[in-house]
């Protein structure tokens, strides 16, 4: 019996779990050693870092959704392109 039988979970769904909380202690650690300044970006409002990851991943769902709606799977070009958001609102939001 697999470990992730009582979800019904497959290993892809609980690497992104786990990719999702390695994110977060890793940026909780960066806080502690390189306290966040925030910052006016293409917005209008103040972002800090834990703001553009929350609005990357809230981003990437509708991304994802969105492709699933009009192409279907597989997701390998859904996840390029998340990556390439997740980079543009580092960069400018």
């Amino acid at each position: 019996m697999s470990p992730l039988a009582w979800m019904a979970w497959t290993w892809p769904t609980a690497l992104f779990f786990i990719a999702i909380a390695l994110i977060l202690v890793s940026f909780t650690l960066l806080q502690q050693v390189r306290p966040t300044v925030p910052r006016v970006g293409i917005l209008g409002i103040e972002t800090t870092r834990g703001d553009r990851v929350f609005i990357s991943l809230l981003g990437s769902a509708f991304i994802n959704l969105g492709w699933l709606a009009v192409l279907g799977p597989p997701l390998w070009g859904a996840l390029v392109l998340c990556l390439v958001y997740a980079a543009c609102v580092f960069r400018w939001v």
